[in-house]
């Protein structure tokens, strides 16, 4: 009876019993977007939905695009110029035509030259009035035999410096040959080299 206390027996903790993750989430604690939330919300909307914005928008763009360009035609920078003006073979028929002097460039003044003429004297003059007719037409003439030559010239330079599969198939000639009709001046991509300093 006045023996030793006995120790209470050691009370055992009751195991913990972690609740399996519930469907649909993640080790994060948020739910795994399904595959149509994901393209949902990668979907931009084809309409916007200020057009008028959007439309703003565009123009300016526009806008900023074409002024670049315009710079670049006018400094020879080709990283901006437009896509047609752009390359090394539309660059060397630019220099070609540029350092050649051509009986087109002269056209246009000419022309205004003889119309004045052929008005102011058909009355009073029909002679005179009908040489300044003939002579423009002379001139035209001699204007796109002159072009002729000049394409044939500068085609076997093209095909020798690039070779035959490094030209477009079409195209060239008539944009040689519309830079010939132009005056020097108003040419874009303005000249970048000087009467006679053909490119080699």
């Amino acid at each position: 009876m006045f023996g030793r206390k006995q120790d209470p027996p050691p009370t055992v903790d009751a195991p913990v019993v972690e609740e399996p993750p519930k469907p649909g989430t993640t080790g994060k604690g948020r739910p795994t977007p399904s595959r149509k939330e994901a393209e949902a919300r990668n979907k931009r909307p084809l309409v916007p939905a200020d057009r008028r914005a959007a439309a703003k928008d565009a123009r300016a763009k526009q806008r900023v695009q074409r002024e670049l360009e315009y710079q670049a035609m006018r400094t020879g920078d080709e990283r901006h110029m437009p896509l047609r003006d752009k390359g090394p073979v539309r660059r060397y028929v630019r220099d070609y035509v540029d350092a050649r002097w051509n009986l087109g460039e002269l056209f246009l003044p000419i022309a205004a030259v003889m119309l004045v003429i052929q008005f102011a004297t058909a009355r009073t003059a029909s002679v005179v009035a009908f040489a300044s007719l003939l002579l423009l037409y002379v001139y035209i003439m001699a204007s796109l035999a002159d072009a002729w030559l000049m394409w044939r010239g500068l085609r076997k330079r093209l095909v020798a410096k690039f070779g035959e599969s490094g030209l477009p198939p079409r195209g060239l000639a008539m944009y040689a040959v519309l830079r010939a009709f132009q005056v020097r001046p108003s040419r874009l991509p303005k000249p970048q080299v000087k009467h006679g300093q053909r490119p080699s």
